[in-house]
């Protein structure tokens, strides 16, 4: 058995843990969590706007997973305004296919449920079967595969 609940101050340490696992290569997992507890009430256009934990009841004190979401005024795939949108979402290893995942996105769809979302969207990198698949056994449809292209500009003169 397993309990979602929001995210609290004293997870810090543990939520950016998991973080790291999800995203190996952010170096501003610290900064991002500092100022999502910096201001509670004032969350609206940071990124993510809310984030729930899980914890196994066997080991409450130990974090098992995470989901972050936030609001997003477009989504591919997605006809309405605002959607409610995925931003990250994980589960450790060991307690995966155990329902683990399915409860921390049914608490992020009754969040933007709550905000008056009619849709919830995410995405996956494309080699990431196995994402994929865990996204589609929750009832996700898979609308669109895109690569992502980046330039660097010069200082403008």
């Amino acid at each position: 058995m397993i309990g979602v609940r929001p995210v609290e101050p004293g997870d810090a340490e543990q939520w950016r843990a998991l973080r790291s696992a999800l995203w190996p290569y952010d170096d501003a997992a610290g900064d991002e969590i500092a100022r999502f507890f910096a201001e509670p009430g004032r969350r609206g256009g940071l990124l993510p706007e809310a984030v729930f934990v899980a914890a196994a009841h066997d080991a409450p004190a130990r974090l098992i997973g995470f989901a972050e979401v936030s609001r997003r005024a477009y989504a591919e795939g997605c006809d309405t305004s605002p959607v409610g949108f995925l931003e990250g979402w994980y589960v450790v290893p060991e307690r995966r296919a155990r329902g683990v995942g399915r409860a921390l996105v049914e608490a992020a769809e009754a969040w933007a449920r709550s905000l008056g979302c009619r849709e919830l969207a995410s995405d996956a990198r494309a080699e990431n079967e196995a994402g994929a698949r865990a996204h589609r056994a929750l009832g996700f449809e898979e609308v669109e595969v895109i690569r992502c292209f980046r330039k660097g500009l010069a200082a403008a003169p």
